[in-house]
């Protein structure tokens, strides 16, 4: 991506609009009020880091999928870094495989298919290809009703 990161909406609506640039209105505004703090400030990192006009409002679940998986890996890392990856059995006291590492491995899978999906990964941004116009609507499919 060239040049500097566009300033979100919010931001131009609260400071101004100096550049007098189109605003994106259909940025969206909040993650889904249902996802955990740090599935939310997931999230927001997907939707700053996105290219412009990538997301739409179908992309939404699995952007949620994704912002889930990334915090429940965040959290599963926490967990080995304060257990390690082996720990004693309970009744048997046999050094075995932390649950923490099952847990990061899935979700470090499902995070990278739904990245995928998403144009999120440098091979996947590779076949993405789209032009944004500025004076375009953003969503041309947003007028169909499902």
């Amino acid at each position: 991506m060239r040049g500097r990161k566009p300033k979100p909406t919010v931001l131009k609506l609260v400071t101004g609009n100096p550049g007098k640039r189109r605003l994106n209105l259909k940025e969206p505004k909040h993650p889904p009020a249902h996802l955990s703090s740090g599935a939310q400030e997931a999230w927001r990192l997907a939707i700053r880091s996105a290219p412009p006009g990538l997301l739409r409002k179908l992309d939404g679940s699995i952007l949620e999928i994704w912002a889930c998986a990334a915090d429940l890996y965040i959290k599963a890392q926490t967990g080995m870094a304060k257990t390690g990856l082996l720990i004693k059995a309970p009744n048997s006291g046999v050094p075995i495989q932390s649950p923490y590492l099952a847990i990061a491995n899935k979700q470090a899978q499902i995070m990278m298919r739904a990245a995928a999906e998403m144009g999120f990964t440098p091979a996947s941004r590779s076949r993405v290809s789209m032009t944004v116009d500025a004076n375009e609507d953003l969503d041309p499919w947003e007028s169909i009703a499902g």
